[in-house]
């Protein structure tokens, strides 16, 4: 498809500087005996052919365009990169100088990307089209800033175009396009162009997001709701080669909840699973929202501390054990963690640094549990 485009577009445009040339180089005749006439009326049809050949050029390279789009958007299953390029292939269209598309969560607000605008001019604009019975074509709307000072300046939006965003016959979001120009009315072909955007972009974005949702799970442990190991050190050697590169501090904290063997052989693996979901509850809310924080074996948890040192993995143990010494168990007493910490050095890959903590971690545990040991001593 591309090379057929391509080649037609290359013919026409080679025709149409072939017609130009002869059109400018043709010399006037006299206008005796109709010859006059008759050369208008050929210069006029000539005039006539160029411009039904730009237009056929114009519209094959439009659509070698959008086919290149379609193929790059149908590629990609990375849900970041099919929003920026749907947001991209938007604001190209003539006359559109900002988009934003809105989708809606259920564990939360909505996912909200912009092209052309800013944080807060996007918190003012309507972020679904307004119901209407059924309705699932474009919905126009206009602005009006009430007389206030600046109204007609055309950095203002002045307009915009609502359209739903589909995947197969169920709304998953909005496409939105704006523009700035003052009484300005979008034309038809360029509502369709619009429309027909959102139409091809709809079920790309929402298999880009059902892939990013299956692959937020597989990244969980089904069990405390925390990241997984693979996901740990997945994580851990990206935010150490980051540290490096950029020169910043990373700390590493893990952690072992201690005798939980006890409350195993007590009361059961079901009361145990039980004690392990809360822990992992208490330690998602000490942690901060930088912190990655990860169950890497039966109750042993790790937490990744970007831009930290060994003073920040320090106190977030100390509000850690202070949280789960909290939870009493009748007949095990409190629960208490013991802890390894260590911090990035510049010779350290991520199994150096891993390895400092946890043999610190060991070193707790066998010199008297419920304390936090340094792997930097």
């Amino acid at each position: 498809m591309t090379t057929v485009l391509v080649a037609m577009s290359a013919a026409l445009a080679t025709l149409v500087v072939v017609l130009l040339v002869l059109v400018l180089r043709r010399p006037p005749a006299p206008e005796r005996d109709g010859v006059g006439v008759v050369a208008r009326d050929m210069n006029e049809r000539l005039e006539s052919m160029v411009n039904e050949l730009t237009g056929a050029l114009e519209r094959a390279q439009e659509e070698g365009r959008r086919g290149r789009f379609l193929s790059e958007l149908t590629a990609s299953i990375d849900l970041d990169d099919v929003l920026k390029r749907t947001l991209e292939v938007t604001v190209a269209t003539p006359g559109i100088d900002a988009a934003m598309i809105v989708l809606p969560q259920s564990d939360g607000g909505p996912l909200i990307a912009t092209q052309g605008m800013s944080a807060e001019e996007a918190s003012r604009q309507p972020i679904t089209p307004p119901s209407g019975g059924g309705q699932t074509g474009a919905v126009a709307v206009n602005y009006r800033y009430g007389g206030r000072p600046g109204a007609s300046r055309g950095d203002l939006i002045h307009g915009g175009l609502l359209v739903p965003l589909l995947a197969g016959e169920e709304p998953i979001g909005t496409l939105a396009a704006y523009w700035r120009g003052v009484d300005r009315e979008l034309p038809a072909d360029e509502i369709a162009h619009i429309e027909e955007l959102a139409a091809s972009s709809g079920p790309a974005i929402e298999n880009a997001r059902r892939y990013q949702e299956a692959r937020q799970l597989a990244d969980l442990d089904a069990l405390t709701g925390l990241h997984n190991k693979r996901y740990f050190n997945e994580v851990l050697d990206r935010e150490v080669a980051r540290a490096h590169r950029y020169n910043r501090r990373l700390a590493l904290l893990i952690l072992d909840l201690d005798d939980f063997k006890t409350i195993n052989d007590r009361f059961g693996h079901l009361a145990g699973d039980g004690v392990l979901a809360d822990v992992a509850g208490r330690i998602r809310e000490a942690v901060r929202s930088a912190d990655i924080a990860c169950r890497v074996g039966g109750e042993e948890f790790a937490v990744i501390m970007p831009e930290s040192a060994l003073p920040d993995a320090e106190q977030l143990f100390r509000r850690i054990q202070t949280a789960i010494s909290q939870r009493l168990i009748a007949g095990a007493g409190r629960l208490t963690f013991s802890g390894g910490v260590a911090e990035l050095r510049s010779s350290d890959e991520a199994r150096a640094l891993f390895e400092r903590a946890d043999t610190a971690l060991y070193q707790a545990k066998e010199t008297g549990k419920a304390r936090l040991t340094s792997g930097e001593q």
